[in-house]
């Protein structure tokens, strides 16, 4: 029977595509839902500010009346006017293992992004760098992070099959937490902080987060800004961002660094892994999640996920990545901690990586988004 492709226009729908893939990978060991509540409220206008610069359609492929698969396109003139670029992106594509169901998805991108005038197609990449962005070529037997795809390893014949071609690939690291601080990197944070009147700062209230939380994020930005296909973060979009993850932020592992005139220049957020209570519960909040998230983040927990580790670029040659580490490493000592997983990195931003050089590290998952002239 034919593949039948319907653009997704009712909530119900919505639900239907948000939750595609948690049937398509139940059975896979290394997949992690995302939260359904997220998702929803990702593609719904009203609740995410990105839709300021964004525009989307979304689809689901039927067969024998059965979903197969689901695909969003996605128009971000912030990206295209900041990059000179004329892409069209996709973004949250899964499908069985049926060319004629991802060919019939992926043309409905194209021919969407044909009839607006654009001349290329990009992806998986979404609304900005907060976003979920790669797909999955190496390492799908590790268990994935709560903010990164998973994909069956035949998506990447499907890529080929459909003509797209490597853009660009993203890394990432399963770092193990030495057992001791490098008195090295003790004393190079300790003089710096004395010499150029750097301060260290870390929160005991949310309160004390909260006063410098839209500073920090205004330092993300900076430091993120010359990634690939990131766009500047609005007032909207770091409001919205601020208000849904501060609440459950463990403030034992966020740190800043202040200058001597107390201006942010280098902020650190490490959060306790919620992967495998996103899949005891199946990316749902009722009735045990919440709960289930709840003791991830605030109890005892071996494993974190590196948010951000962000820096103004004209401090980074300047020793404030010595001090977030130096403090780093100390507080994942302290705590017990014994892995953390940087997410996805460009796979030249030697920057980063050196960053990790205080650590045991294993590249163990590697990302790509592909580009197709249309």
């Amino acid at each position: 029977m034919a593949v039948v492709v319907k653009e997704v226009l009712t909530k119900k729908d919505l639900k239907k595509w948000v939750e595609f893939p948690n049937k398509l990978y139940k059975n896979v060991p290394a997949f992690v839902p995302f939260l359904t509540s997220d998702e929803l409220a990702t593609f719904t206008k009203k609740e995410n500010p990105a839709y300021d610069f964004c525009e989307t359609k979304l689809y689901l492929a039927y067969k024998n009346d059965k979903i197969v698969g689901r695909i969003a396109g996605l128009i971000n003139h912030a990206a295209n006017k900041k990059w000179g670029t004329s892409y069209i992106r996709f973004t949250r594509f899964d499908f069985i293992d049926d060319f004629e169901v991802s060919s019939a998805l992926f043309n409905k991108v194209v021919e969407w992004g044909k009839n607006r005038g654009y001349d290329g197609v990009i992806g998986p990449i979404g609304f900005t760098d907060m976003d979920h962005e790669g797909m999955l070529i190496e390492g799908f037997d590790e268990l994935n992070m709560s903010i990164t795809f998973y994909n069956y390893e035949y998506y990447l014949t499907h890529m080929e099959k459909l003509g797209l071609t490597k853009e660009v690939d993203w890394v990432e690291y399963l770092l193990t937490v030495p057992e001791k601080r490098d008195p090295k990197l003790a004393k190079i944070s300790e003089y710096l902080q004395k010499k150029n009147g750097y301060k260290l700062v870390t929160y005991k209230k949310t309160k004390e987060l909260e006063a410098d939380a839209y500073e920090a994020f205004k330092v993300i930005d900076q430091a993120f800004s010359k990634l690939y296909g990131t766009v500047p973060l609005t007032d909207n979009v770091i409001n919205k961002t601020v208000a849904d993850n501060i609440p459950l932020m463990n403030l034992k592992y966020i740190c800043s660094v202040k200058d001597k005139n107390n201006v942010l220049v280098g902020f650190a957020v490490l959060v306790p892994s919620i992967a495998k209570a996103l899949k005891k519960s199946n990316g749902k909040l009722l009735p045990f999640g919440i709960f289930r998230l709840l003791k991830a983040l605030r109890g005892k927990n071996d494993v974190l996920e590196m948010f951000f580790i962000a820096v103004k670029p004209e401090y980074q040659s300047q020793g404030v990545p010595a001090i977030i580490m130096d403090h780093v490493v100390k507080m994942l000592i302290d705590n017990g901690v014994k892995y953390c997983e940087t997410g996805p990195e460009l796979e030249l931003n030697a920057e980063v990586q050196s960053m990790w050089k205080h650590f045991s590290v294993r590249n163990h998952k590697r990302r790509r988004c592909f580009v197709k002239k249309i």
